[in-house]
């Protein structure tokens, strides 16, 4: 899929042009809800100029994602500004509002907004427009929080791998906070052509004074962390929720929860950046913000280096302070979405003693608190999540509070009995977060036998006894059973 402002050779002229028209380039969000709504309000709050074009989903409201109480204390005039963004610019069209067709003829960037039940209808949708209407230098972007499943296998996917060259846009959004005149909003634009984000975020950083975005070519990255985060955030509000007399906590789990999510998106980096360069780009990642060029971990084994991740993302700072804000309770309003199911996670376990029975079940009391599951992100990736794990040969000590949180809506009656009662525990969950990250587990130690060590090498002999020693020293402890249950679960 061709998706940049300038394909083939450039001319000094026609960039000159370009980037001199940056001011007047309009951005079109497509699948209007809740953000999108909320980012356009910031916009005509705080923008003379309205660069934005909206077109909802044919059969939704502009504002249907606002509550009553929300909708009530919003400003007229502003609400005026935003139906204004959404009204065909050709006055001879009698639709009510935008469609596709008319962002993708009058836009520069198109950011399909819709999550992962649309976003692979509205992407091949866009990709034939573009080419039906002869504007291939248009933009497609997407925000989708959630692993995709393909049609063809059945099988789920990181939509930006399987779309190379398509725009990610992403950052740190409570809904209020953009409605909020003396608030300020981080987002980072991402595509892997250094250019075409450079320029895009030139654009975006028109719409308002108040949005301030950075360019980035890790799109992938980005996309994958975008996804685990959402989980995360459940994880999160379960604990928030749960152990709020216990503030000391947190931090750890959270610390924990950051760098788990790093560690993965660096692992899948190396493992897709082998095949889909980034190496040739037109303005250098230091010119574009970055710090340095690249962040590489690597591992000795055998004597030998080899490399264990591609860390370089981790740069962009607006995807850390996603992460990061993803997982907290705010000074004001509401948290996200997936941290309130986290929430209602852990009044569920409050009144009934125990895990959910099933994923279903746990869906059903979300709804009870006016969740509804297409807006779980974070609850469809955790249905993935074997899969994902599986491809991409992750391991159990980067993922350990991901498949813990898994098992506790999929494991069956009798281990989640132990689940139970290490996340409602606080020295069993602080346990389970140190010695989960371990690259070699207690279990997969413990399994080595007298044996192995019968050479008399004392040095050998006593790293036996030490052994020993810790496993009858752990071998009562529920985390160390969980341990034993997700290695059931998830072997490396």
């Amino acid at each position: 899929m061709e998706n940049k402002f300038f394909n083939g050779t450039i001319d000094k002229c026609s960039f000159d042009a370009f980037l001199k028209n940056t001011i007047n380039c309009k951005v079109g969000f497509y699948s209007v809800g809740l953000y999108p709504a909320s980012l356009a309000y910031n916009c005509a709050m705080h923008s003379k100029k309205l660069n934005i074009l909206l077109a909802p989903r044919p059969g939704r409201e502009l504002f249907g994602a606002f509550s009553d109480d929300v909708l009530s204390k919003m400003e007229p005039k502003i609400i005026e500004r935003i139906v204004k963004m959404a009204s065909p610019i050709d006055q001879g069209i009698q639709d009510r509002y935008n469609n596709l067709e008319n962002l993708i003829l009058n836009c520069d960037i198109v950011i399909l907004a819709s999550n992962s039940n649309h976003i692979q209808d509205d992407i091949e949708l866009a990709v034939k427009l573009k080419e039906d209407l002869g504007r291939k230098n248009v933009v497609l972007t997407c925000l989708v929080g959630s692993f995709c499943m393909d049609k063809s296998n059945n099988k789920p996917f990181i939509l930006c791998e399987k779309y190379p060259n398509l725009g990610f846009f992403t950052g740190f959004h409570r809904h209020g906070a953009l409605r909020n005149r003396k608030d300020s909003f981080s987002a980072n634009f991402c595509h892997p052509d250094s250019l075409t984000s450079f320029l895009g975020t030139k654009i975006l950083n028109n719409l308002s004074p108040k949005i301030i975005v950075s360019p980035g070519i890790h799109n992938i990255e980005c996309q994958y962390i975008k996804a685990i985060k959402n989980i995360s955030s459940i994880f999160a509000g379960f604990v928030n929720k749960y152990h709020s007399d216990k503030p000391g906590m947190l931090p750890t789990i959270n610390t924990v929860l950051l760098s788990q999510c790093f560690d993965q998106a660096a692992s899948i980096s190396t493992f897709i950046r082998s095949k889909i360069n980034l190496s040739d780009q037109f303005i250098s990642l230091k010119e574009l913000g970055y710090g340095v060029d690249s962040i590489k971990a690597f591992e000795i084994n055998k004597v030998k280096k080899q490399e264990k991740g591609d860390f370089t993302f981790s740069q962009l700072n607006a995807v850390t302070a996603d992460v990061l804000g993803s997982m907290s309770l705010p000074v004001e309003g509401k948290p996200t979405r997936n941290f309130q199911a986290g929430q209602v996670l852990s009044e569920m376990i409050l009144e009934h003693k125990r895990c959910p029975n099933d994923i279903d079940e746990f869906i059903s009391w979300c709804e009870k608190f006016y969740l509804s599951k297409g807006d779980l992100e974070g609850l469809k990736s955790l249905n993935f999540w074997p899969y994902i794990y599986e491809k991409y040969s992750l391991v159990n000590n980067n993922c350990s509070m991901i498949n813990l949180i898994y098992i506790c809506f999929y494991a069956n009656y009798e281990e989640k009995r132990s689940i139970y009662e290490v996340l409602t525990n606080e020295e069993e969950i602080i346990n389970y977060c140190q010695e989960s990250v371990k690259p070699h587990i207690s279990n997969q130690i413990f399994t080595q036998s007298y044996e192995d060590f019968e050479n008399k090498d004392v040095n050998l002999l006593t790293k036996n006894e030490i052994r020993i020693s810790l496993k009858n020293k752990t071998k009562e402890k529920k985390y160390f059973k969980v341990m034993k249950i997700v290695d059931k679960y998830f072997k490396n």
